[in-house]
């Protein structure tokens, strides 16, 4: 599953479901998709992403491997994670142009 996140102030972002959950669950989401949220709640979910991230930002956030798909001795290497802080820079630029447009945000599969 991918999963968008849309705003009229930023471009739209895709992401891998599982990212997008974690990094809803880490705003203080649901992780429900589809979902939203005001513009007038997301200062409070955008700290609290930015929180997550500050406290553990080099902490892998990759992709659950598909069931029944082999990854490659290239793919299963060592130093070829994507960290938190790096999955959830994109979120946290949208939120942020978000917040200063007074726009909502949505997310949908």
């Amino acid at each position: 599953m991918l999963v968008t996140f849309k705003t009229d102030a930023h471009a739209d972002i895709i992401m891998f479901g599982d990212v997008a959950l974690t990094l809803l669950k880490l705003m203080g989401q649901s992780g429900r998709v589809p979902g939203a949220l005001l513009a007038l709640d997301i200062p409070v979910a955008l700290e609290r992403l930015k929180a997550a991230v500050a406290e553990h930002p080099h902490d892998s956030l990759d992709p659950a491997p598909r069931a029944g798909v082999r990854q490659s001795q290239d793919e299963e290497g060592a130093g070829r994670h994507v960290s938190l802080a790096n999955r959830a820079l994109p979120l946290i630029d949208l939120l942020t142009k978000a917040a200063e447009r007074g726009k909502n945000v949505i997310w949908e599969s």
